[in-house]
């Protein structure tokens, strides 16, 4: 079957190690619409961290489609209407945060438009995050979290030792509750047990009426791996973990090298 549907995760994956989008990768993508192919960010960054891309790719159509939250919520990128989305509750909050205090590790909490903290000694990639995702990040006592904030995801984070040494005390209740994955080597996310890449272009692709056989998905990181082993195609970037390329059906070049570009040539405009 051809590729109707390409899931592209962002960091890491369609953007080079300077964040920038290059003008190989740009092209190609414009050539995969033009062919009628649908092109779908998915991405762990919040709406607010995608909509300069969303713009610079012009998928703002009344059909385009961003996954955000890393699955957490889908929704029309051109009126915003919703698929679908999964939250955590209150009780989660308390858990996850007194979970983060008990390790003694940086934690924040996401709803759609704002980025908390209880930390007083913010972490530095609390702060980056923020800046990566253009959300406004402000400091509330556990208190001060009320139970009438949407969350849609938390994020321990921390400096990749401290992490790496946190999560091998993590109990696995936690495990049972929740979709827990490494997005980054400081990134620990915390999310509905519902969720995950994977299960969201899953539910998308059932939505526009497409088999998992007609969808592409290119991803570098862990919390890539669900989409990979769901997608008829899994590309690997050169830049992947170990796990990412060993669970895809191919491998491309790095984010450096236009990796993007030369999986979509070879399959979908050569293929």
């Amino acid at each position: 079957m051809s590729i109707k549907l390409i899931a592209i995760d962002i960091d890491g994956t369609l953007l080079n190690s300077q964040h920038h989008l290059t003008n190989e990768v740009k092209e190609t993508l414009k050539k995969a619409e033009e062919k009628g192919v649908k092109i779908v960010l998915c991405t762990g960054r919040p709406l607010t961290g995608v909509q300069d891309l969303i713009a610079e790719l012009d998928l703002y159509s009344d059909n385009d489609y961003v996954v955000t939250y890393n699955g957490s919520l889908i929704q029309k990128t051109k009126t915003k209407e919703v698929v679908s989305k999964f939250e955590l509750a209150h009780e989660d909050y308390l858990a996850i945060d007194g979970l983060a205090r008990k390790l003694n590790i940086h934690l924040h909490t996401e709803t759609e438009d704002t980025m908390f903290t209880s930390n007083r000694d913010i972490s530095r990639y609390t702060v980056l995050e923020s800046h990566l995702v253009n959300m406004p990040l402000k400091y509330r006592t556990q208190e001060e979290m009320t139970e009438d904030l949407t969350i849609i995801k938390m994020m321990m984070i921390d400096e990749p030792e401290l992490l790496d040494q946190a999560i091998t005390l993590i109990p696995e209740e936690f495990y049972e509750r929740y979709t827990i994955v490494k997005s980054t080597p400081y990134f620990l996310e915390f999310l509905n047990k519902k969720v995950d890449k994977g299960a969201a272009i899953h539910l998308l692709a059932t939505h526009l009426g497409i088999e998992a056989s007609e969808v592409m998905a290119l991803g570098d990181n862990e919390n890539d791996l669900p989409m990979i082993q769901y997608a008829g195609l899994g590309i690997a970037m050169g830049n992947a973990t170990e796990n990412v390329k060993n669970a895809a059906s191919f491998i491309t070049t790095s984010n450096d090298e236009h990796g993007v570009a030369v999986a979509i040539e070879k399959f979908v405009l050569n293929g």
